[in-house]
């Protein structure tokens, strides 16, 4: 059973920003300046079986960075959009790419930049971190903080409801 109030069942992607939701809000700096993210292994097992079982996946952040670029990619999403100064442009170039609706989409964010992107995704999903402002137009608020598996939390229990959680693909990867 899902502690999503929303038809699961019609969720065909999934879009997440980076910084406080795949990556913790606080971060080391390298000496030369670079953020320094952390990921969470089991958001990268959900994120790769989702992309296996045919779900489109887009990484949507404002930062930059080489590292988030390659670890996304090496899971098999092929949809990052880094330097995202508007992020509604690359939400809108990632659901028209793949003719989505806005009911089939969850998008995690947890910050004001994530606002606009929020308001048009069917399924508006944050951490329990993020800002007043984007916890209030969420329909779900993971209880977890951004970087503790807030995307296992949601491909897991759409996976689920769809039938797709613990399939073939679900025991390698």
């Amino acid at each position: 059973m899902s502690s999503i109030d929303y038809d699961l069942k019609k969720i065909k992607a999934f879009a997440f920003d980076v910084d406080g939701v795949l990556s913790r809000e606080v971060i080391s700096l390298s000496p030369d300046g670079e953020p320094m993210r952390t990921v969470n292994i089991k958001d990268g097992y959900a994120l790769q079986l989702a992309v296996k079982k045919g779900y489109k996946v887009a990484i949507i952040t404002g930062g930059y960075s080489e590292a988030v670029r390659i670890r996304f990619s090496r899971l098999g999403i092929e949809d990052i959009y880094m330097k995202s100064a508007i992020k509604i442009h690359d939400y809108n170039h990632f659901t028209g790419k793949y003719g989505l609706l806005p009911e089939e989409v969850a998008y995690a964010g947890d910050d004001i930049p994530d606002y606009d992107v929020m308001k048009l995704a069917g399924l508006p999903v944050a951490p329990a971190d993020a800002a007043p402002e984007i916890k209030s137009i969420s329909r779900y608020i993971v209880p977890l903080k951004g970087g503790d598996g807030i995307a296992r939390d949601i491909i897991e229990q759409t996976l689920k409801a769809q039938g797709h959680w613990m399939s073939e693909e679900a025991f390698g990867w």
